[in-house]
Parts: structure tokens; C-alpha cells; sequence
């Protein structure tokens, strides 16, 4: 059998397989590996501890000279998903009709979804069709985690003002330090550095499947249509302008896609906005189900977006820094 030939033909088949898989056993039978112990461990809650190793493989394979092209890269990647996020829920605020809802969406959802991407879903792509600068620009993308960029719109706005503890430098650190310790071995140690990147690929459909069984099919149907239509464009507009973005720049246009996600800890923000400002408590509720919807939308339909872009234009060779 034929296993990995067969994934190997799917592009992004090492990562979008064993998701769609997990999310679909996590959805039918959801208890079935959550039996504690090793299986469980591995199978369902694992994602975090093995994209923090595949991170620390990752800034093995990166020459301290590539340091600045990296932080170029999370930084334009950053910028951008904020921008199109705030921009498209200012124009949504505008337009909105008496209900305070724009094509039946909130803005608070908009911001949300678009501002706030799957670190693990864009490792994996990255894992798959990017090189080691591109891997290590995940360290400044995790800034947009949780609610801190869409408190940031809503203030640049003036609908709210700025509100203590949306920002942890401390989270932030937690995320570049395997990078950095990657780094240090990698470059320290010529055969360390080739020991690390053997790993990095293997690692790369066990945290898929353990990201997979976070996802629960049915939340697109609480979020509705509406929801769904809020992953879709999350993954057009953040992802499509990404790839131009990246493009125009002489970098794998594949990588700049990859930001074109909502991830999971983006469901909480609309209740950690409305906690912070009882303006936005009416639409919480609302906002957290499209949010949540959007969320599973865009896990299945950027690897897919992912493989029609290869498909169609090929994907880039050498674009960026030597590792």
C-alpha cells in the first residue's frame, strides 16, 4: 500500500489529509481517541508541543545571516492580514444596515476572523512548500493571537479604547524561543543542524491530526451561511492578497497564502471584546458562532486553495533566503 506515495500526489496531502480526517472523527464520534493516556496524548493533544518542536527544527536550518529576511516576512504577512481585517470591517461598519449587520455579518466577526490566523495550519503549509526564513517568520505572526489586533481596529475606529492585557510579551516570548533555541544549536553545530532537519517533516501530519480533532464539523452550520461566507473571504482576500503581496516582493508566493486562515483562539475574542467594552455584548454571541464557522471554513478550504494555486501556477523553487 502506498501510503505516502498517495499523499505525496495530494498537494499539501501530508497536512490536509490526516486534518480532514481527525475533524471528521472529532465531528461523528468524538470521544473514539480520547481514552487518555499515550493515545490520547498523541492523537488529540498533542498540536502544541509538536509544532513547538517542528519550530525548533525549523530555526535549526536558519543562518543567523537570514535572521532580518525572516522578520521581513512575518512583518509584511502581519501588516497586511491587519489591514485588509480592518478594512474590510470599517467598510462593513459603514454600510451596515439597521440591524447592524453587513451581507449578515457583524463587524466585530470580520475583524476577528480576518486579523487572526491558524499558526498551524500556515507551519504545516510552510513545513511543506516554504524554506527555513519562512518557517521562523511564524515567531512574529503568533502577535496575532487573541484579541489584541481586533481591539486595535476597534480603537483605530473609535469605537473602544485601548484595555489592559490584551498583549503578553511574555506569550510572545513563549512562542520565538524554540526558533531561537533552534537557532542556537543550528548554528553552533554543523551536524546538529543536519540531525534537526530530519525532523521537521515528520512532525508535520501527526500535529495536522492533532489539529484535526480540534475541529468540529457543525459549527459551520451554527455559524450559518453567513459564517461560512466569512471563510471564504477570509481565505480570498488575506490569502489571494498574500500571495500578490509575496509575489510582487520576489518571495514564495505560496507562503504569503498561507496566512489565509481564522484560528481557533479567534472564537473567544468577540466575548473578550464585549468584556471589555459592554458596547459589543448585543453581537457577542452572533459574532462568536460566524467566528467559530469561519474558523472550520477556512481549515478545510485554504489547503484546498493552497493546492489549486500550485496546481494552477506551480510551485515557486528557490524565492527568498538560502537556509
Amino acid at each position: 500500500m502506498k501510503i505516502k506515495a498517495t499523499l505525496d500526489r495530494i498537494p499539501g496531502g501530508m497536512m490536509v489529509v490526516p486534518l480532514l480526517l481527525a475533524a471528521t472523527i472529532n465531528t461523528l464520534a468524538p470521544d473514539l481517541l480520547r481514552i487518555g493516556n499515550f493515545t490520547e496524548a498523541l492523537f488529540v493533544k498533542s498540536a502544541s508541543a509538536l509544532i513547538a518542536l517542528f519550530l525548533l527544527c525549523a530555526g535549526s536550518q536558519i543562518n543567523v545571516r537570514n535572521v532580518g529576511t525572516a522578520f521581513a516576512k512575518g512583518a509584511s504577512l502581519l501588516i497586511l492580514k491587519w489591514a485588509i481585517g480592518a478594512a474590510v470591517g470599517l467598510i462593513a461598519y459603514i454600510v451596515a444596515g439597521s440591524d447592524g449587520l453587513f451581507i449578515g455579518l457583524t463587524p466585530l466577526a470580520i475583524i476577528a476572523a480576518m486579523t487572526n490566523s491558524n499558526g498551524g495550519l500556515y507551519v504545516a503549509i510552510v513545513g511543506q512548500y516554504g524554506k527555513a526564513d519562512d518557517k521562523a517568520a511564524y515567531s512574529l505572526l503568533a502577535l496575532n493571537d487573541g484579541p489584541f489586533l481586533t481591539m486595535v481596529a476597534l480603537a483605530i475606529f473609535g469605537a473602544m479604547g485601548f484595555v489592559e492585557g490584551f498583549f503578553s510579551i511574555v506569550s510572545f516570548i513563549s512562542v520565538l524561543l524554540p526558533i531561537v533555541v533552534g537557532m542556537i544549536l543550528g548554528n553552533a553545530d554543523e551536524d546538529m543542524r543536519a540531525f534537526l532537519a530530519k525532523g521537521s517533516d515528520m512532525l508535520i501530519p501527526f500535529f495536522a491530526f492533532s489539529l484535526g480533532m480540534g475541529i468540529n464539523f457543525t459549527a459551520i452550520i451554527s455559524g450559518g451561511a453567513a459564517g461560512v461566507l466569512l471563510g471564504i473571504l477570509t481565505v480570498l482576500l488575506t490569502g489571494g492578497c498574500g500571495y500578490l503581496l509575496f509575489k510582487a516582493l520576489g518571495w514564495n508566493p505560496i507562503v504569503g497564502a498561507a496566512e489565509g486562515s481564522t484560528a481557533g483562539n479567534a472564537v473567544a475574542t468577540p466575548m473578550a471584546i464585549a468584556a471589555a467594552n459592554q458596547v459589543f455584548a448585543p453581537v457577542a454571541k452572533l459574532a462568536t458562532v460566524q467566528v467559530a464557522a469561519s474558523t472550520v471554513t477556512t481549515a478545510i478550504l485554504l489547503p484546498l486553495f493552497i493546492s489549486f494555486l500550485v496546481k494552477t501556477f506551480g510551485a515557486p523553487k528557490d524565492t527568498g533566503a538560502e537556509d
